[in-house]
């Protein structure tokens, strides 16, 4: 159902009367608001996740690090390292799991799904403003909920991120109790939250589109967003039933993937991975979305091949579910069906080299300004290629036999998963600060920190592929351990260090951040020339967004050359040759 303009002319006058700081700032049912929540949440998230891979990456290095005459170990530590292995299963756990679900997620989803749906698309704010209130409010006792599987007795769920039966399914295995189903309990919390924002944000792209805006004249962050919600409408239900499948397992004697009772553990990674091959696009999709909207203003020029570009977007999502076998090709699967996957696998590089093409060729002879959202979106594009790189190793099952459960796997999905979805977040973040806060970041300090970033983090992940390839596996505690991995003790030693440092070249973004947010230059209503309906609108965006309904004449893209700084028109002004908007948002 079509909203009509003078519906959208109503809800756009909304009442200002003046609240309380609760419910402004707290229970706030404003998007802008509830996208800054999920956008603090979601940092303290990125930091703990953040600490808890500095753990692993010291025990790793340092697995034999012998202790000062006379100090006595605290309960937590080992005697040949830096904790004890059980308290490193639970650190490997929650660090994929805080990372993915907490973390990167609501980051591009929550944060900017939130944020800038209604202002681009021209609406005063989402369609069910209260079930969005809700969303946050329900993912957050989630989160704290997951952190405090820590505190339990017996430690928090220590078998991985991906929960493999059996050795989550029963008692009698180790990594199950009280951590395990406070783990399990989270993610269908999360899952509630998911499904009702997921909700809110494809109801409000297809009713509150404003008059003109057309399907193809939304932007690609809005097309990348709007397909990721389907994602998620469809694959987090699956993770949740199956988490809930797996908690009564644990606690009322079901025995749906307990095999000592006929159960069947491959149950368990069929519907994970059904769901965790769509995740990886959820966590991407948004990514590329908006790196296409900084790409096209750094480089002051349209989108190239800006329908390809939407139907590469749906071509993706769309293989996404037929592909979540290969992780699973050492599961005994029969070889026919392990080439479906393979050959399926592989196909799903061509739509993604159709966007890296464009991307490409959005920048090719464009007058470009490479501030700092530029800068790390060229970086994000660069770690999309590495990433995909790799990836087409696994989607091969007589290589994936090889490397499967090795440190290449570790290398493969942090560039495409952190060097690919942070680097748009980076990049995200500073190009809507200003629409965010009304305040600019400090350049200088912006471009410090990218190349920081960039420098560190390569240093640390891009050798993690030579020890895969030496055969360097996942999740153990102590590679000193194994006598053919001691020769690559010093590499290890050099990915922690590297690592430390990445970890410390976010201090100049967090200060930033917070520093800016109270003292930065004040940001102009349009501080990147940009071209979009939400650099309209006053810096930061005032509660309804729009004094009136604005009326869009053309798409974002829809020019047909290169254009300089002084061209690059906004979306609502009209030129005498511009044919008449459509009437209602419905078309």
């Amino acid at each position: 159902m079509a909203t009509s303009a003078a519906t959208l002319d109503r809800a756009s006058h909304v009442d200002t009367h003046e609240m309380s700081f609760i419910r402004k700032y707290v229970f706030s049912t404003d998007h802008k608001i509830i996208g800054i929540q999920f956008l603090l949440m979601s940092f303290v998230f990125l930091l703990f996740g953040g600490l808890m891979a500095m753990m692993i990456r010291w025990q790793l290095g340092f697995p034999d690090r012998p202790l000062p005459a006379g100090q006595l170990l605290p309960e937590t530590m080992a005697p040949g390292g830096f904790i004890l292995p059980e308290f490193y299963n639970s650190l490997v756990t929650m660090h994929g799991t805080i990372m993915v679900f907490f973390a990167i997620m609501p980051l591009l989803v929550g944060v900017f799904g939130n944020f800038l749906i209604p202002l681009k698309i021209g609406a005063p704010d989402m369609a069910f403003p209260r079930l969005n209130m809700a969303s946050f409010w329900i993912a957050m006792p989630a989160g704290i909920l997951m952190m405090a599987g820590f505190f339990v007795e017996g430690g928090h769920a220590a078998a991985g991120w991906t929960v493999y039966a059996p050795l989550s399914a029963s008692a009698e295995w180790t990594g199950v109790g009280a951590g395990q189903q406070i783990w399990l309990l989270s993610i269908a919390i999360l899952g509630l939250a998911s499904i009702l924002g997921a909700t809110n944000y494809i109801t409000t792209v297809v009713n509150l589109r404003a008059p003109g805006m057309t399907w193809f004249r939304m932007p690609l962050s809005i097309w990348a967003l709007f397909i990721t919600a389907i994602l998620v409408l469809l694959a987090i239900p699956i993770l949740s039933g199956a988490a809930i499948m797996l908690f009564f397992d644990q606690t009322i004697g079901t025995h749906f993937f307990d095999f000592t009772d006929g159960g069947q553990p491959i149950l368990w990674q069929h519907l994970f991975w059904y769901f965790g091959h769509p995740e990886v696009y959820i966590l991407i999709l948004p990514a590329m979305g908006m790196v296409s909207d900084i790409i096209a203003n750094g480089s002051r020029k349209p989108v190239f091949g800006y329908y390809s570009m939407v139907y590469a977007l749906i071509a993706i999502a769309f293989l996404g579910w037929v592909v979540w076998g290969h992780h699973m090709f050492q599961s005994g699967m029969n070889p026919t069906l392990g080439m479906t996957f393979m050959i399926s696998t592989m196909l799903i590089a061509v739509p993604s080299a159709i966007k890296v093409f464009n991307w490409m060729g959005t920048m090719w002879r464009g007058n470009l300004h490479f501030h700092v959202p530029m800068l790390h979106a060229v970086a994000f594009v660069a770690m999309f290629v590495i990433g995909g790189l790799s990836g087409v190793f696994m989607a091969s099952s007589p290589v994936d036999i090889y490397i499967h459960d090795t440190y290449f796997i570790v290398a493969h999905i942090h560039y495409v998963l952190f060097g690919g979805s942070l680097f748009a977040i980076f990049a995200a973040v500073s190009y809507w600060y200003p629409k965010m806060f009304g305040r600019m970041m400090n350049a200088t300090w912006g471009k410090v920190h990218f190349w920081l970033t960039f420098v560190f983090y390569n240093l640390t992940f891009f050798p993690m592929h030579n020890l895969g390839v030496f055969g360097h596996m996942r999740r153990i505690y102590d590679p000193s351990q194994y006598e053919f991995l001691q020769p690559l003790a010093p590499l290890n030693r050099f990915i922690t260090i590297s690592a430390l440092l990445l970890m410390v070249s976010q201090v100049p973004f967090a200060l930033n951040f917070i520093i800016s947010w109270f003292t930065g230059e004040k940001a102009p209503d349009n501080p990147w020339k940009a071209n979009g309906l939400e650099w309209t609108t006053p810096s930061p965006a005032p509660h309804g967004n729009f004094p009136d309904v604005p009326t869009v004449y053309r798409g974002p893209y829809e020019y047909s050359s290169p254009l300089v700084e002084e061209d690059f028109l906004l979306q609502t002004r009209r030129l005498p040759s511009d044919p008449e908007p459509a009437a209602s948002a419905g078309q």
